[in-house]
């Protein structure tokens, strides 16, 4: 009688722990348990920790409540300005009903893939280039607008929506480059032309300046001739004005092609002819190479054949 005791508690103990095992089940914290019993969903949702079903009766789908990470594959599709592009982007959602994400969408991660990529085309065919490479915030909150309203459905809340790249095609990255350049280049130009434009400016108000002062002028030539005889060059080219020719000549008195006279203590002393004639010729040369450096031609001075 005992031992028939003894093998009815040891045969129930034993039971007792196959249905223990059967039965417990640990949810993890970031886990939620939906539990259907006979196929029906039971109303609760068991949290995280230790919980017992029916075995055999109860089936329960353990739901990862965590951000999930999802990245959609690049869409190509033309832009509102006829531009062909290719568009990747990145889905943060998470799970926020376990009971809606098992009961209403078949695969949820499946779902929320599919929709990233539709609304991904939409948008590219509603935006512009210049949105989709400077006014990505915009962009990246319409997305999330239109996964999140179907996603509500599914016990699925988007968290965030993030466009990654633009691959543009290499034609038009070269449009971009020459734009660009020109670009820069104008505004070298603008910039150019305002420093010419002030030392314009400057240079006429030091020009009324030295005007007032005719020695001023002198002292400016002489500081460029200093300047240029510190480089130690072997050749120094000195500006010889027109001015001084021209005075020159009104300065000489009229003299004879074949002799030049001077008055020397009072008494008038007659130059050879090869002498007289020095002159003549060297000015004449003079006026010749002034002509040639500056384009301008100095009035001969009358001569007596």
């Amino acid at each position: 009688m005992i031992e028939e005791l003894l093998m009815a508690v040891g045969a129930t103990g034993a039971a007792a722990a196959v249905y223990a095992g059967a039965a417990a089940r640990v949810v993890k914290q970031y886990e939620r348990g939906v539990v259907f019993r006979f196929g029906r969903l039971r109303g609760r949702v068991r949290s995280p920790g230790f919980t017992m079903i029916v075995p055999v009766v109860d089936r329960m789908h353990k739901v990862n409540m965590q951000i999930v990470t999802m990245p959609v594959p690049a869409q190509e599709g033309i832009t509102r300005d006829n531009v062909t592009v290719r568009v990747d982007a990145v889905v943060y959602f998470k799970v926020v009903d376990p009971a809606d994400a098992l009961v209403r969408v078949e695969d949820y991660r499946f779902a929320v893939s599919q929709m990233a990529q539709t609304s991904l085309r939409s948008i590219i065919g509603k935006s512009d280039l210049d949105d989709l490479l400077s006014n990505r915030e915009k962009l990246n909150q319409g997305l999330e607008l239109m996964l999140d309203s179907p996603a509500m459905g599914w016990g699925v809340a988007i968290d965030r929506v993030e466009i990654k790249d633009v691959s543009l095609p290499e034609t038009m990255k070269r449009s971009m480059a020459r734009q660009a350049e020109a670009d820069r280049e104008r505004r070298a130009r603008v910039i150019n032309a305002d420093a010419e434009l002030q030392a314009s400016k400057k240079l006429s108000e030091a020009a009324a300046m030295m005007s007032d002062q005719p020695a001023a002028l002198q002292l400016r030539l002489l500081q460029t001739v200093v300047a240029v005889a510190a480089e130690k060059n072997s050749t120094l080219v000195l500006p010889f004005p027109v001015e001084l020719l021209r005075f020159l000549e009104r300065a000489t008195p009229d003299a004879k092609p074949g002799a030049a006279h001077t008055a020397h203590r009072g008494a008038e002393v007659e130059i050879p002819p090869l002498l007289g004639d020095a002159y003549p010729r060297s000015r004449a040369a003079a006026e010749d190479a002034i002509e040639d450096l500056t384009g301008t031609s100095v009035e001969p001075a009358p001569r007596e054949d």
